[in-house]
């Protein structure tokens, strides 16, 4: 049996492969000429390594030096080795540049354009080599809009990957080139040429309950997802809140209807910013969140919407103390035109239902794509406090020769880093590995050393930092900081330098989870 492989590169491009029965991810990417990183092809070297974001797999034959058993578990692969036994979603570490490979870019036909309300229309696309083009629920294609000297826009799908035509939802903006277009001089049977998928904002294999937050037209690839939920057999609850500043701007609310006709455990609200909407529900998408939506965190977020939007859902699940399991989200502004860029951009509003898109210069899509695994916030607060107990037990204790062996251990991690800077992340995540269980081995018991290594944090890390440029400048500091610590037998020294150093640990893959796309 054949299988649908996507294979996510770095710089937001995605390619889609066949892989067929026996066949290695690796052997059918370079037989479609696309170059992922290889050199071994025996399972030896771990250089092909990838994540895989949903799918199953036949793992095949490796070492422990290429792929851990903890990295395994944790939906590292190694495509030189791996048959798929399912489509699979592949996270490759490098760019498609470097793969030698590019986006495809389509000619297609206008076929349809229906006004829906005063700020929005939704248009249709149809292209003849459509089983060519392949896309994840949620992604999005940049479009040239017609007689702009090729200038682009970028549009989410709201259509499924399924779906024989392809959907678009646009807000009409003053000044927008392709508001412009569509407004005042489209027709059916104009073509339209169009380059993607793209995008790392996408339905993931849902495990838990999942909340879509859509504002203003970044309803459109929740409305993809929609589709793509609609033929799965998904046992999770499912809840959409679908902000937006007036009453004319709620759009498809008869097609939302029938995805909750025909999703079960589909459930949807719409909220409206202007206090004097008719809609039952006002204010700020956040005032109506309710404690089913999130679960107490174990939730997956999915969010579409105006940067201020975004923003301002992130801070008020910080002031609530909620950090759901994963939160991918979507940021774009709108695109104008000179004139139209001059107006003063509206301040961000705490999180308004669909806050008013910062504006943007005139050839910028500005969309800004990225995920946020809050896990890592309770890992690292975990690894914490054992660390705080461990250091109870060795302060003072050591041997001089260990006492040499932990400085060692902090001045290798050091060498991997150049200021704030990584000079190999990887290394980096191998070296730090070994300075922070390095006390737990001192102390000898079992069972704390195991209670630290199921907290997984260097996997964490491993997935999170591989694309990572930055690491917050204090963290080389404070693992000296830790030592001298206990070269001076400094108790309260050492307590101080673990809490301080866990901050800057969360605040580097805090920065790593936000990683802009295009």
């Amino acid at each position: 049996m054949t299988y649908q492989v996507a294979l996510a590169f770095e710089d937001g491009i995605t390619r889609f492969i066949k892989v067929g029965p026996r066949e290695t991810v690796a052997d059918a990417s370079y037989k479609a000429r696309i170059n992922i990183p290889l050199d071994c092809r025996d399972g030896a070297c771990g250089t092909c390594k990838a994540f895989c974001e949903s799918g199953t797999f036949d793992a095949g034959d490796y070492i422990e030096e290429a792929l851990t058993d903890d990295e395994a578990e944790k939906g590292f692969c190694l495509p030189c080795q791996m048959v798929p036994e399912s489509d699979l979603v592949l996270q490759i570490p490098t760019t498609s540049d470097v793969a030698k490979t590019a986006a495809t870019t389509y000619s297609s036909t206008l076929t349809e354009i229906r006004r829906i309300s005063e700020t929005t229309y939704a248009f249709t696309l149809e292209i003849e080599n459509r089983d060519d083009l392949n896309f994840l629920p949620g992604q999005y294609v940049n479009i040239e809009v017609p007689g702009s000297n090729g200038q682009t826009r970028s549009y989410s799908f709201s259509s499924g990957p399924e779906v024989s035509t392809l959907s678009f939802l646009i807000r009409i903006t003053d000044g927008g080139l392709m508001s412009t277009y569509m407004r005042d001089t489209a027709q059916v049977g104009d073509q339209l040429n169009f380059t993607g998928p793209m995008g790392s904002f996408f339905l993931r294999d849902p495990k838990r309950t999942s909340l879509l937050l859509a504002g203003g037209t970044g309803l459109a690839p929740l409305l993809a997802i929609l589709e793509k939920l609609s033929g799965m057999g998904n046992a999770h609850p499912v809840h959409l809140i679908y902000g937006v500043n007036t009453d004319t701007d709620l759009v498809e609310i008869d097609v939302l209807e029938d995805y909750k006709a025909r999703i079960d455990g589909f459930t949807f609200d719409t909220v409206v910013g202007d206090p004097a909407s008719s809609s039952e529900k006002k204010g700020y998408v956040t005032n109506h969140f309710e404690p089913h939506h999130l679960v107490e965190g174990d939730v997956d977020i999915y969010l579409c919407g105006p940067p201020p939007m975004v923003e301002g859902v992130r801070r008020h699940l910080e002031a609530e103390g909620i950090k759901p399991q994963n939160f991918y989200f979507e940021k774009f502004a709108l695109a104008v035109t000179p004139d139209a860029a001059a107006a003063p951009a509206p301040a961000a509003a705490p999180a308004p239902a669909a806050a008013p898109a910062a504006v943007a210069p005139a050839a910028l899509p500005a969309y800004e794509i990225g995920e946020e695994h809050a896990t890592f916030q309770a890992q690292f607060d975990a690894r914490m406090a054992l660390e705080l107990a461990i250091v109870e037990l060795t302060m003072g204790k050591l041997t001089p020769e260990q006492l040499v062996e932990f400085k060692v251990l902090a001045e290798l991690a050091g060498k991997t880093l150049d200021g704030e800077k990584f000079v190999s992340s990887e290394e980096f995540t191998i070296t730090n590995e070994a300075f922070h269980e390095f006390l737990f081995n001192c102390v000898g018991n079992e069972h704390l050393l195991q209670a630290y290594q199921r907290l997984e944090v260097p996997a964490t890390m491993a997935k999170v930092l591989r694309k990572e440029h930055w690491i917050d400048g204090a963290v080389d500091a404070d693992h000296l900081s830790i030592v001298a610590a206990f070269e001076n037998q400094d108790l309260p020294a050492a307590r101080t330098a673990i809490i301080a150093h866990n901050e800057h640990a969360k605040a580097t893959m805090a920065a790593a989870s936000r990683t802009p796309g295009k």
